[in-house]
């Protein structure tokens, strides 16, 4: 069988996938598109070294002319349902990172491209395959605690340090203009995929801002939502800048019969080597309580989880605890319609994970109220949304402009930006406490 061929968009997150491309059994990576040429002149040559010719592009137009059967979007994470949209109606495949739309507006438009054009959809929204994220899944679809009545889900990821590598100083990147609850996947994607269930229902919250907002340009506070499910449970998610180390992703779900939940601090390293790819990270200790005949009497499990599907391919990739090989991997699989398939995140789930935060931020904005969440799986619920083109990016929102922060705040002065370029130019240097604007030799 012919190896499905596959393009990324965007070469500096998408590089884990196309390392992941490199070396799959079923697939191969033929054409890379960024439009920061050293990205590409890097990923020729690991092309190369390999004995593989990719084709690289800084021009879109061009990239989406090759001769693909899939593309991964790893662009900006704002923009991936416009690009989704072009590549299914050009008949590609689709594998698009983390966000899967900007506006309610982008959830209706791309969930009627997949629908029209057949094509695979699948979002790679890697922390539903962390190891306890997903063996949190494996074992509640087993029934192992009965029905979900409660659970958490946590993203604490202090990016301050590196603000200006990520963003380069640019005031218009999406990241200095995404609101606190924009960036929420990360928390919710993994509590829908472990449980099965469909948010109905938001109430979002915004924390304070930070004290040195002006000099970090990170102007909004940490996002939280309280979601209601489909069968009258509660989610939390709390995601953002907060401050501790190392970063926290982990979840806690209560059943009927019994709770999971994955230790707040890592504590075992593992070291990773394999297909050219050395990574250090560290395990989490699953616990797992299920109550017996009696009630309050149960027994306890504590334990590392292991990787439950294509465990020594996994193993090799150690990016995100090997997290960002499923993702690729299960697009790969239901392309090629094998059972493993049903793993990838289809765009109904995507839209839900993103939605909340989207909805949470309107809940937000007027004063903490509840928001309902639309089953847009459903056409007649569409209508209402078609035109919701409500964001903080003015190109897209046009005069539905929201504001970046419900907090009162200062703009960012012009000289902040153009120290993090600086910072970035001159060998991505972090930003630390107290910086002044001017660049320390």
């Amino acid at each position: 069988m012919a190896k499905l061929k596959i393009g990324v968009f965007g070469g500096y997150r998408g590089h884990t996938m196309i390392n992941v491309l490199f070396n799959h059994d079923d697939a191969e990576l033929v054409a890379v598109c960024d439009k920061y040429q050293p990205l590409l002149d890097r990923v020729k040559k690991e092309a190369e070294e390999k004995g593989l010719n990719v084709a690289i592009y800084t021009d879109f137009e061009e990239f989406i002319k090759h001769d693909m059967d899939a593309v991964v979007l790893a662009n900006y994470a704002n923009e991936h349902a416009t690009y989704a949209i072009r590549c299914m109606n050009a008949g590609f495949h689709v594998m698009t990172e983390v966000l899967p739309c900007e506006t309610m507006a982008q959830a209706v438009e791309l969930i009627e491209t997949v629908e029209k054009t057949g094509k695979v959809y699948a979002y790679a929204e890697n922390y539903c395959y962390m190891r306890h994220a997903f063996e949190m899944q494996m074992r509640y679809e087993k029934g192992e605690i009965g029905e979900v009545q409660y659970i958490e889900g946590e993203y604490i990821h202090d990016c301050t340090a590196i603000w200006p590598q990520i963003t380069y100083g640019d005031p218009d990147h999406w990241r200095n203009r995404m609101y606190a609850t924009f960036y929420c996947t990360h928390s919710i994607g993994p509590m829908l995929t472990i449980t099965g269930r469909r948010p109905v229902q938001v109430v979002g919250f915004e924390a304070p801002l930070p004290q040195e907002y002006k000099s970090t340009a990170i102007a909004r506070g940490a996002g939280i939502e309280m979601i209601t499910l489909d069968n009258g449970a509660i989610a939390r998610s709390v995601h953002g800048d907060l401050k501790r180390e190392p970063a926290s992703y982990t979840y806690m779900i209560y059943g009927q019969k019994g709770m999971m939940e994955a230790a707040r601090f890592p504590d075992k390293e593992r070291t990773i080597e394999g297909n050219g790819i050395k990574a250090t990270y560290t395990e989490q200790l699953m616990h797992v309580y299920k109550e017996g005949e009696e009630y309050c009497k149960g027994e306890w499990e504590d334990y590392y989880p292991e990787p439950p599907i294509a465990k020594e391919k996994a193993l090799e990739f150690g990016t995100h605890g090997g997290s960002d090989f499923y993702a690729t991997h299960f697009f790969i699989e239901k392309i090629l319609g094998r059972p493993d398939g049903k793993y990838a995140i289809d765009v109904y789930k995507a839209v839900d994970m993103g939605i909340c935060g989207i909805l949470a931020y309107r809940s937000v904005l007027n004063g903490n109220v509840p928001i309902k969440i639309p089953n847009l799986r459903n056409p007649e619920e569409r209508d209402a949304w078609r035109n919701d083109n409500a964001c903080t990016t003015p190109e897209v929102a046009g005069d539905q402009l929201l504001p970046r922060t419900s907090k009162p705040h200062d703009e960012i002065p012009a000289e902040t930006y153009a120290y993090h370029k600086r910072l970035w130019e001159n060998g991505n240097q972090t930003l630390k406490y107290g910086t002044e604007f001017e660049l320390k030799k």
